[in-house]
């Protein structure tokens, strides 16, 4: 499995990200005339080696009609004024582009999510939204090269540290506002942040707005072998080097962070707590299990054992109190690693049949599902094992 991972210690920009996805890259100038391709009106990118606090990196340059935005004047800041460029103008401007539709569908998504915040701040539909002239489209420009760049490099799973957000506050069109800006704060809900010891803003509404639509899970750097590092510079200087660094690596398999919630139950039917595993499950639950264990006072009992994902955690708690007898359960933090899997669909002679394959760590598996057996055997007067070793044949 291909790995991408970025470091957000001093936040995220789509400048900072192009420019470390590029890194990534073995040709970045074939990749320049390939964005160049794209025909961005009046939009010319050109990069340059810098150096951070003593790290060499890439620092993008994008100007819209030759106008460059300045550090801290950040465009998607710039909005309301009626010269700018509404989400009518935006989108006919990717229509307009020569990239597959898919990719044209992706980079509106990004640039809705950037609306869509903006709407929400300022308490008017997404239409009267108006972009900045300039800001616009080289948001397009970031959120396009973006796009380009994760089609080339084609991870399997992009994951990302804790977002640092910046302190402070940021001047803008409307007047001084709190870091992270209202619009950026909307976008980072569900992610992890925090506001670091940097006074300035560090992770920008585009920049937001790309990790919201492409980053899937967050925390430390993952069980990796890293074959590439790219780093992107940010226009400031600050003591702590500013860069956003892109990490592309292989996995044999995944590793997952996953809860495990137990409880002790002495008081509940067989058939009430086969009913309250059915209802864990339904909550988000990947695995519920029980053991058989003596409680106080010498009473059987069972234990309870459950596994999922963080995100899923809540809800499974007011399950377990809503459904069991329970008046309390412990948590535990572990990590899983799993091979991956996925699958496959046989056609044989009694119809068709699933198939489960897994491979990492130097091993493969195969196993076909249990209900498709049981069906075609059940279906055609065959045994369990039968069916198997016909799967095996195909």
């Amino acid at each position: 499995m291909k790995i991408l991972y970025f470091d957000l210690s001093m936040g995220a920009a789509g400048d900072m990200l192009t420019a470390a996805l590029m890194e990534l890259l073995p040709d970045r100038e074939a990749f320049l005339q390939k964005l160049a391709g794209v025909n961005l009106p009046g939009v010319s990118v050109t990069t340059l080696t810098a150096e951070k606090c003593g790290i060499t990196g890439t620092q993008m340059q994008v100007r819209i009609d030759g106008q460059e935005e300045l550090p801290g004047a950040d465009h998607d800041h710039h909005h309301g004024h009626h010269h700018g460029r509404s989400m009518a103008d935006i989108e006919a401007v990717v229509n307009g582009l020569a990239i597959p539709g898919k990719m044209k569908k992706d980079v509106m998504a990004v640039y809705r999510l950037l609306a869509d915040a903006e709407s929400k701040v300022h308490g008017k539909p997404v239409s009267e939204i108006h972009f900045h002239e300039v800001g616009a489209m080289d948001a397009i420009a970031d959120i396009t090269a973006v796009c380009l760049l994760l089609e080339e490099i084609a991870p399997d799973r992009i994951c990302a540290s804790p977002v640092n957000t910046g302190s402070g506050t940021v001047r803008c069109a409307h007047g001084v506002l709190p870091v992270p800006a209202p619009a950026a704060a909307l976008l980072l809900q569900g992610i992890p942040s925090y506001a670091g010891a940097v006074q300035s803003e560090l992770c920008t509404p585009t920049g937001a707005a790309l990790l919201k639509y492409f980053v899937t899970d967050y925390g430390l750097q993952p069980l990796m072998r890293v074959q590439s590092i790219g780093y992107g510079l940010g226009k400031k200087d600050f003591e702590q080097a500013n860069y956003l660094r892109a990490m592309l690596g292989e996995t044999d398999g995944t590793e997952e962070t996953s809860v495990e919630l137990s409880f002790n139950v002495d008081d509940m039917t067989a058939e009430a707590l086969a009913f309250a595993c059915e209802r864990l499950f339904d909550a988000g639950a990947k695995e519920v299990f029980t053991v058989p264990v003596t409680m106080k006072k010498s009473r059987p009992g069972v234990l309870v054992k459950i596994l999922c994902k963080p995100e899923d955690k809540a809800e499974i708690v007011r399950a377990v109190f809503r459904h069991t007898s329970t008046v309390g359960l412990r948590e535990t933090a572990q990590h899983r690693y799993v091979l991956d899997r996925r699958i496959e669909e046989l056609n044989t002679p009694y119809g068709p049949i699933r198939v489960k394959r897994s491979e990492g760590y130097g091993v493969k598996k195969s196993k076909i599902e249990y209900d498709d057996a049981a069906r075609i055997a059940a279906e055609h007067g065959l045994t369990l094992e039968e069916v198997r070793k016909l799967a095996e044949t195909l």
